[in-house]
């Protein structure tokens, strides 16, 4: 513990110098300051702490702005700065002050300097409603200042936060004034109202900023002039000022009607009409005045006998108005003689003295009708005035029955005006008819038709691919019936399919996808067309909608890849295979064409038939396999479609080659062998190739001659090796010649070729040489299959005179190399075999390089 205080004090030491080391460099660093307008794109260089302070730098604060820590140097980030969102408060201030900390010099100093945001036009002034309503008495005197509430709102600071306002559309009868730095804003009246003239002003209120692009904001100003009772009521021109009655006018029947207006509105236009206390008792007596309507009636029933006027002056009172008056005379006619009437006595249905019928009825009584009147009228008659009516008249009683004569059809008449007339004689014995009333009918509507469409068979035509939506056909039915019963709609039958749809009251038949000709090229539609009635009626038409092709299907391939086996021995123009290619369309646009392209084979496409032909003979060994591309085309309009599709083909092999001997390479060539050569040695092979394939190439060798039990050599079928079949005696000393056949595998029957093998088995290891080549004697069928042969004949062809003097030489030389022979024989005779192994090796080993083209992928 002793020795933890003057730690504790050095470490306390060191922290107060750091804190005032700290406070100095923030006094100084309260002179460096920087400033950037707001809403600065991202890199922007805002300024530099290199001017002030030694690197390196580093930026403690990393928003908005990031530091170069070598240069010093910060710029603009991707967060942009808004000064209205970074300092709400103090938007209209003056300064919008963001402090930042940053590490500076080797000794990694703290410091902090501000930056200050400065303020763009960015926001336009902002109304709070986009309406001002304002309500002003039309008694307001001219120069009337009135205070408006709402004012525009900027929250950009400086000149880009103040307001001038400005009023359009105001005709001259407002204007707009700023009172107190613009915080007020007032509405002075410049010209007097009159709400009977104009009652609301809807004005243009224009707030635009003192930004050096100004913004502005507008809102609607409505002024709506109040009324005052500044109007009294007055007679119209309209109003009567003279009528005439009958005298046998019945009570409560409409004399005449005044009429006074208010020019203001509201409860200062209320009108109250009444009788002048002037006129006389008795027009008091016979006519009543509705205070509110004007409307002048008979308070009583005339019975006057004499005519008569009388003087009605109506009196218009208005609220703190004097009374307006008008005046209206009336006449009074004498009543008239007594004419006939028909008392109807209804029967059928009626309204209003119209009776009502349903049609279809069978003849049916309507009324009963009787004729009243003066004496004048005793013994009249009644009649129907109109010819062809389905009405008819009988006298019962002395009363008259008004019946239908058959039933009634609205759709032919809906109304019937049945005209009565009443005949009388006159003095002098003539007829007079005297027209009396009209008796109207009307046929009431039963549905008893159905729907009728305009068609009953509808077609279209539609090209596939529509789009989702398409009108196709308007279909329309009509009903003869009236009302409910010929109000028609649509359906379609409940089978159809769902994307055809129709509207019910139009009868617009549309499709809601799109139609493939591919998947049904024919649509067989079934339309309702029912009525409204009680119980409907219902109608069929039918629609047939053909869907006309397009090209939008390309055509397609069987396979896309077809694959041929063809022999090579086909003759030029033969058939290697079918070509499988569909085209859903029709017409040009599914008739497809083929041909080979990408290719130089020999092969052409057979369009007529749809098949794939030579062109040349075809030659498995100088090619066995061809690839080719195929291009199907349509001819649609307006572009083709195609695709492609490969070809393999294979050529199949024939026995068209036969076997070639490479070695022995020819009939003349020799091998000498040593008679001490072992048994089962071999001393040399037969080596032939076919280019055939598969068992056209399998080779097999045979010994045609000699014999295999009279040779001491034989030869193994299959791989052509040459060994010694038996121990060599001294009877095998001399020439053995082989004639083997070469024969393939071929079917039905194989190609051969032969060779002669030519052995000398002689003790001298010297090269031997045949002058000409052996020739075959036996029979050729011996050759063509294979079997044993006779052993073969050599001629010799030689002088014989050139014969015995080489056999003379011969016999000598062999009588003087005897002697030698037969001392050298034991010493020869231990080492026959290692020599006779090294003669074979050195001699008959004969190599063979073969070309690439004789092996077979296969």
């Amino acid at each position: 513990m002793g020795h933890g205080t003057p730690d504790n004090m050095s470490w306390a030491g060191l922290l107060q110098s750091l804190l005032v080391a700290v406070h100095l460099r923030q006094i100084i660093c309260d002179s460096v300051w920087f400033s950037i307008p707001e809403e600065q794109e991202p890199g922007i260089l805002v300024g530099s702490l290199s001017k002030h302070f030694p690197p390196p730098y580093q930026l403690l604060t990393q928003e908005y702005v990031w530091m170069d820590k070598s240069t010093g140097n910060f710029y603009t980030t991707e967060q942009k700065m808004d000064r209205e969102a970074l300092c709400p408060e103090e938007t209209k201030a003056e300064e919008c002050i963001i402090l930042h900390n940053a590490l500076v010099g080797p000794s990694g100093d703290l410091i902090q300097f501000p930056v200050i945001i400065e303020d763009i036009n960015d926001n336009a002034p902002h109304f709070e409603n986009s309406e001002i309503h304002l309500r002003v008495s039309e008694d307001v005197t001219v120069g009337t200042s009135l205070f408006l509430d709402d004012q525009a709102q900027d929250r950009d600071a400086g000149p880009n936060g103040q307001m001038h306002y400005h009023l359009e559309d105001s005709g001259g009868v407002f204007s707009l004034k700023v009172e107190e730095d613009g915080n007020v804003i007032v509405l002075v009246v410049q010209t007097a109202l009159d709400r009977e003239t104009r009652d609301l002003y809807r004005m243009t209120v224009v707030a635009t900023d003192c930004g050096s692009d100004p913004l502005s904001a507008t809102a609607a100003l409505i002024v709506t002039v109040t009324d005052v009772n500044d109007n009294c009521p007055s007679f119209s021109s309209d109003s009567p000022r003279r009528v005439t009655i009958p005298g046998d006018s019945s009570k409560n029947t409409l004399v005449a009607q005044v009429r006074a207006t208010d020019p203001d509105s509201g409860p200062n236009a209320a009108i109250v009409y009444s009788l002048s206390p002037k006129v006389s008792e008795r027009a008091k007596k016979l006519f009543s005045l509705d205070s509110l309507t004007g409307h002048i009636r008979l308070a009583q029933d005339l019975q006057s006998d004499n005519s008569e006027e009388l003087l009605l002056k109506v009196l218009a009172t208005g609220h703190h108005c004097p009374p307006a008056d008008t005046q209206v005379t009336v006449s009074v006619l004498p009543k008239a003689n007594q004419e006939p009437t028909i008392k109807i006595g209804f029967i059928a249905e009626h309204q209003n003295q119209t009776m009502v019928l349903p049609e279809n009825q069978p003849p049916t009584v309507l009324a009963v009708l009787e004729l009243k009147g003066g004496n004048s009228f005793k013994g009249s008659s009644l009649a129907i005035d109109s010819a062809g009516v389905p009405f008819t008249l009988s006298l019962q009683n002395g009363k008259f029955l008004l019946s239908t004569s058959e039933p009634l059809d609205y759709e032919t008449t809906s109304e019937h005006n049945i005209s009565l007339v009443a005949y009388r004689r006159s003095t002098d014995g003539s007829v007079i008819a005297q027209p009396m009333s009209v008796i109207r009918v009307m046929v009431a509507d039963v549905n008893d038709n159905a729907p009728h469409f305009l068609h009953s068979h509808y077609e279209l035509d539609v090209e596939e691919n529509n789009p989702p939506g398409t009108t196709l056909l308007l279909v329309s039915a009509s009903d003869a019936d009236s009302g409910y019963n010929g109000k028609v709609t649509y359906r379609l039958d409940e089978h159809t399919p769902a994307i055809f749809n129709i509207d019910p009251t139009t009868g617009q038949l549309s499709v809601s996808a799109s139609l493939d000709r591919e998947q049904q090229g024919v649509h067989s539609l079934t339309v309702f067309a029912r009525d409204s009635g009680s119980p409907p009626l219902e109608s069929v038409a039918t629609v047939s909608i053909r869907v006309l092709d397009q090209n939008d299907n390309a055509p397609a391939f069987l396979t896309p890849h077809f694959i041929f086996f063809i022999p090579e021995n086909v003759p030029p123009f033969a058939r290697v295979g079918v070509l499988g290619v569909t085209d859903p369309d029709e017409g040009e646009n599914g008739n497809t064409e083929l041909r080979v392209v990408n290719s130089s084979g020999p092969f052409v496409v057979d369009n007529t038939q749809g098949t794939l032909r030579t062109t040349t003979d075809l030659d498995r060994e100088t090619e066995d396999r061809y690839e080719l591309y195929l291009l199907a085309s349509d001819h649609g309009l307006p572009a083709a479609l195609t695709s492609t599709a490969r070809i393999t083909i294979f050529v199949e092999d024939i026995n068209d080659n036969q076997p070639k001997v490479i070695l022995p390479s020819s009939n003349a060539s020799c091998l000498t062998i040593s008679p001490e050569t072992i048994t089962g040695t071999m001393i040399t092979k037969i080596y032939a190739i076919d280019e055939d394939s598969g068992l056209n190439s399998e080779i097999t060798y045979t010994v045609a001659a000699p014999e295999q039990n009279i040779s001491p050599f034989q030869v193994d079928s299959r791989s052509g090796n040459i060994t010694v079949a038996q121990q060599l005696l001294h009877k095998d000393l001399g020439m053995h010649h082989l004639f083997i056949v070469v024969r393939d595998g071929g079917k039905p029957a194989p190609l051969y070729t032969t060779v002669w093998v030519n052995l000398l088995v002689n003790e001298s290891v010297e090269p031997c040489h045949l002058d000409r080549e052996p020739t075959w004697t036996g029979r050729p069928d011996l050759v063509q299959t294979p079997s044993k042969a006779p052993i073969c004949e050599v001629e010799d062809t030689r002088s014989p005179p050139l014969i015995l003097l080489v056999s003379v030489g011969m016999m000598l030389a062999s009588l003087c190399l005897f002697v030698v022979t037969a001392v050298l024989y034991l010493k020869r005779r231990r080492g026959s075999a290692q020599q006779s192994e090294r003669w074979r090796a050195e001699e008959n080993e004969i190599p063979l390089r073969l070309k690439d083209k004789y092996y077979s992928d296969d």
